[in-house]
């Protein structure tokens, strides 16, 4: 996978910046056009000579002209180059620049061209080890884990400072790997595609406190915008009220209501190639929501008059052209013939199934387990693996549908 591609790495200030030179080396190796971006803290360990005459081109470290005789295509270059890779990544990753990447500060050349990077981004950590455990660097990492980005968690073993622990850069024949893998699994197969994806449940006020709601934790459709985002996609996320971060690359709209939820999936599926409906929408709301918190003095029982929401799917499904339609069902019995029945009923190409009473299936869980099954009659279970490889998977079906 590496043949060919157009590969930026980023080094930034640590001991472990002079391992530097084998990757570039490796790479090279493997035919990859490699472009190094250096921050300035990583002179300091490596020459930027070292890296240029490895890499055969110029190393890539101010992010300003150095004089005004300059030309102005370099105060743009941060965003050519995002456009020219199929892949970053920064190794080593000092907790500086992790901690950065995290909050989207953009203070040096490095910083700057990964805000404006389309493709795949991966981050190899490498600190002394308590600088590694910290806490707070623990959670710039989940950070950058839950936004999309790949992390190559260090290797055990002594560090620079005459400690032992977790924290030391792994060696160059897995990073290589690891980079690999990454392009292998983030094809550019949905490139200038337009692919809609809706996540989580809906709520429904029954008065300016309460609601009628749902377990969904969203983590699949966000799982599913991530995937195609990194496959190149133009992604638009609409999201009822979830605790997650939003994806990069995504555009992201956020609802509370089916109704609302309706009217920014109207909007934006005329120009949708694909459309992978994976928001639990609430079936019913409240016929006429109160518009002060309802008091329980003196009532022992409390009726609500319900309305049925919008079918969401149904509708968007009954106005299909070319879009390529994908539909979530979460059933607890027959789940097989409720699925194939849903699939039918709303016009759909593509159906998920899945049991929340299976292992590894539940509500908030990280892992899913579902059945494939699709208009022309293929039924393909898949095994339990995490929402993202699932969500990979699944596009990977939804690709030659477009096609």
């Amino acid at each position: 996978m590496l043949e060919n591609k157009h590969i930026l790495l980023g080094v930034t200030g640590g001991i472990a910046a002079y391992k530097s030179a084998w990757l570039v080396r490796e790479l090279k190796k493997a035919v990859a056009d490699v472009q190094v971006v250096m921050t300035k803290s990583a002179t300091e360990f490596i020459t930027p000579l070292t890296l240029s005459t490895l890499s055969q081109r110029k190393v890539l470290l101010d992010l300003f002209p150095p004089s005004p005789d300059e030309t102005s295509a370099q105060w743009t270059e941060h965003v050519q180059m995002a456009l020219w890779a199929d892949i970053m990544v920064i190794v080593p990753a000092s907790a500086n620049t992790v901690a950065k990447l995290a909050h989207g500060l953009a203070d040096n050349f490095l910083t700057t061209l990964v805000l404006a990077l389309r493709s795949p981004l991966g981050v190899s950590p490498a600190m002394d080890v308590d600088m590694y455990n910290n806490e707070i660097t623990q959670r710039n990492i989940d950070i950058l884990r839950e936004t999309g980005c790949f992390v190559l968690d260090p290797e055990e073993g002594e560090l620079a400072s005459g400690l032992s622990g977790q924290g030391r850069l792994p060696e160059i024949e897995r990073i290589v790997k690891w980079i690999d893998g990454i392009l292998e699994n983030t094809h550019q197969d949905l490139r200038d595609r337009k692919v809609l994806v809706s996540a989580g449940p809906t709520f429904e006020p029954i008065d300016p406190v309460r609601f009628i709601g749902n377990r969904s934790s969203g983590k699949m459709g966000f799982a599913l915008a991530n995937a195609a985002a990194q496959r190149g996609a133009n992604v638009t996320l609409v999201s009822g009220p979830v605790h997650l971060r939003t994806p990069r690359n995504v555009k992201r709209i956020d609802v509370h209501k089916a109704e609302e939820m309706q009217k920014a999936m109207d909007k934006e599926f005329q120009t949708a190639d694909c459309v992978l409906m994976a928001a639990a929408v609430g079936d019913y709301a409240a016929e006429t929501p109160s518009q002060h918190k309802l008091k329980r003095e003196g009532k022992e029982q409390l009726s609500l008059q319900l309305k049925a929401n919008p079918d969401i799917l149904k509708n968007l499904g009954g106005r299909k052209k070319k879009q390529v339609m994908v539909g979530f069902a979460l059933e607890t019995e027959n789940e097989v013939a409720h699925a194939r029945k849903k699939l039918a009923a709303k016009n759909l190409d593509l159906i998920i199934l899945n049991n929340p009473n299976v292992e590894g299936a539940g509500f908030d869980a990280d892992t899913n387990v579902v059945t494939l099954i699709s208009s022309d009659g293929m039924q393909e279970r898949l095994p339990k693996n995490s929402k993202f490889n699932i969500a990979h998977q699944i596009l990977d079906r939804v690709v030659p549908l477009l096609k």
